[in-house]
């Protein structure tokens, strides 16, 4: 029983870790705002990270199934809260710049954006490009 119990424990505690280390990796570096509307008008705030290129900001949305990246698929004009200031943008997502944001993303978050690409791929990552409204 002893052994059972301490197994447990371990698995618990791996458990735990993993999740503290993953809520550290998420908040580091420079995180955004994203506020998204669903279909009764309720507004939704989710936090990402975000990176520089070409003259607009962009995000990403590393689960095409992501409840955020739906609504934003469905209601484009959204707002982004970026260093205090609330912005009004459009989301427009671009495959085909993919690897470039990865890349810039993987640049900026170091670290972070490894531990979390261990557990999540990047293949379908969808890049999306703020234009302002």
């Amino acid at each position: 029983m002893r052994k059972v119990a301490l197994v447990l424990g371990v698995v618990l505690g791996l458990a735990v870790l993993w999740f503290a280390i993953e809520e550290v990796a998420a908040e580091s570096g420079e995180v955004v705002v994203v506020r998204t509307v669903d279909e009764g008008g309720a507004s939704h705030e989710t936090r990402l990270w975000v990176v520089d290129d070409a003259g607009s900001a962009w995000i990403r949305a590393g689960n095409p199934a992501a409840g955020w990246f739906a609504r934003l698929r469905s209601k484009p004009e959204i707002e982004v809260v970026r260093a205090d200031r609330t912005l009004a943008v459009w989301a427009v997502p671009a495959l085909e710049v993919q690897q470039r944001i990865n890349a810039l993303m993987a640049e900026k978050y170091g670290w972070a954006d490894a531990y979390i690409g261990f557990f999540f791929d990047r293949d379908d990552a969808t890049p999306i490009r703020l234009d302002p409204r």
